[in-house]
């Protein structure tokens, strides 16, 4: 299995780095692609190297997508090609993992009408006018789309998320 993280500076650090060594503990390949190839810094100082460009990421290649928080949602958001990769994994029920900020990608990319979700505190707003049902729980799972708040709730959001894996949505 094969599991695709999408960031760019400014991402939460244990966001990204705890599901991207945890999934590898799994067994899972992970790549990390971002708007260009080299690496990406977090808020605290931790630094990445970036597997792809999103311009060459293939979707049906990836059984999971993972959406990090911190800042780089809100750059990424603004990127055609990580819109079509939510978009493709969405409409394609595949499993789709948000925590913190990572939803704004799932906003922009207009796929959460009448989804239970949730997020930080400061995009529930902006959730709620995405037409998503929004929760204010450690992690939210509607079908092939697990979501959580903050860095506090990683190990909820994990549960889950390695749970959609081992039994694929209904």
């Amino acid at each position: 299995m094969k599991a695709l993280i999408i960031s760019a500076d400014h991402f939460e650090d244990s966001e990204l780095m705890f599901p991207y060594y945890r999934l590898r503990e799994e067994g899972l390949e992970v790549d990390v692609a971002s708007i260009s190839r080299g690496k990406i810094h977090g808020k605290h100082g931790y630094e990445v190297l970036v597997d792809k460009a999103l311009r060459d990421v293939d979707p049906k290649a990836y059984d999971l997508l993972v959406l990090p928080g911190g800042k780089a949602p809100a750059t990424l958001r603004k990127e055609a090609a990580a819109i079509a990769i939510a978009e493709d994994f969405m409409r394609n029920n595949k499993p789709v993992a948000a925590i913190c900020h990572g939803p704004q990608i799932l906003i922009s990319a207009s796929v959460l009408q009448g989804r239970r979700a949730t997020c930080y505190h400061s995009v529930a707003d902006e959730l709620k006018q995405a037409g998503a049902l929004y929760e204010d729980q450690a992690v939210v799972v509607d079908g092939n789309l697990v979501t959580s708040r903050q860095p506090d709730d990683l190990p909820d959001f994990m549960r889950e998320m390695l749970g959609l894996l081992a039994s694929p949505p209904r």
